[in-house]
């Protein structure tokens, strides 16, 4: 970390809200009432995985798994977000501004990586069902999430030191509200078109990669539904793919709109404003599309509900 010493600037400070600042308070109490709906609707969905023995299948252990990253996701953006929007002076720390820009991209790549796991779960359920459990065993499932962390871990580390071996000499001022690297990237003294090329290509890959998997996976799992010769069979095995290509379209759909456009089609402020719909919406979104939309998770949820006031009574 010598890195930290070798630049004048210490310190960055979020401009990301500085447009709104008589909407800032509301914004609080929006984004934190928002936040805590987040983290309980993720809790409930993971103890209640956890707790059902009839959810302990390769399908709900990649939704907790989900779940989990979510949490953790917004834990890294949202609180600081929260106490910057009540302080006069929105600042972060050098190390920390860097902290927070490789965890983001950590669980964001992760995420990404992870749907494209979770299309293959779809594939192997709908178009192998007899060798269902043989192919997605315990020992695989672990492994395919090890592997999605690994790939996010790689990309992640790759551009924040790409990132932050940059020279920061002149503005420390981020029209964002949390470190991302476009922001980042603008108050830097100068960066090489290498590194730029270098991110974009990344940031393309984590996206174009998975996606291109996860249409590999349908277009096999289209073929099969189509075959198959009852319209109730057809319509429950779409019915199981259904959330999962809602969250999929969300996900590469905002982060696409974020990451792969022009630049120069939208001003840093707005940037930052687009930047709430994956940074705190879409989290809210998911856990809420994966249980409503699902019968037996309702029902489990049921039974550990009851078993759990049964336990209290007792």
């Amino acid at each position: 970390m010598e890195w930290v010493n070798e630049t004048v600037v210490r310190e960055f400070v979020f401009l990301g809200f500085s447009s709104l600042v008589g909407l800032q308070q509301l914004l609080f109490v929006i984004f934190l009432l928002v936040y805590l709906f987040t983290l309980s609707t993720n809790a409930i969905i993971t103890s209640t995985i956890v707790l059902d023995r009839a959810l302990h299948t390769p399908m709900y252990f990649f939704l907790a798994v989900l779940s989990c990253s979510e949490t953790c996701y917004t834990f890294v953006i949202v609180p600081k977000m929260l106490v910057d929007l009540l302080a006069q002076k929105k600042t972060i720390s050098f190390l920390g501004c860097a902290i927070q820009m490789f965890t983001f991209l950590f669980l964001g790549c992760s995420h990404s990586f992870l749907l494209a796991v979770m299309g293959y779960d779809r594939y192997v359920a709908i178009c192998n069902p007899l060798r269902y459990t043989v192919l997605m065993g315990n020992w695989v499932c672990v492994g395919l999430v090890v592997a999605a962390c690994a790939c996010g871990f790689t990309v992640a580390q790759i551009i924040t030191s790409l990132v932050f071996h940059l020279p920061f000499h002149s503005s420390n001022q981020l029209y964002h509200f949390f470190c991302d690297i476009s922001p980042v990237l603008k108050v830097a003294s100068y960066h090489t078109q290498f590194s730029h090329i270098v991110i974009f290509i990344l940031c393309t890959l984590v996206l174009v990669i998975p996606l291109s998997l996860i249409l590999v996976s349908y277009i096999h799992i289209i073929t099969a539904i189509v075959q198959f010769p009852s319209t109730l069979g057809r319509y429950k095995a779409f019915s199981t793919c259904a959330s999962h290509l809602i969250v999929v379209t969300v996900h590469y759909g905002c982060a696409s709109f974020v990451y792969l456009r022009p630049k120069s089609n939208f001003s840093l402020s707005q940037d930052a404003l687009i930047s709430v719909s994956y940074t705190i919406l879409t989290p809210l979104f998911n856990p809420m599309i994966y249980s409503l939309r699902n019968k037996d998770f309702k029902l489990a949820l049921h039974r550990v509900v009851g078993r759990t006031i049964c336990l209290s009574q007792h």
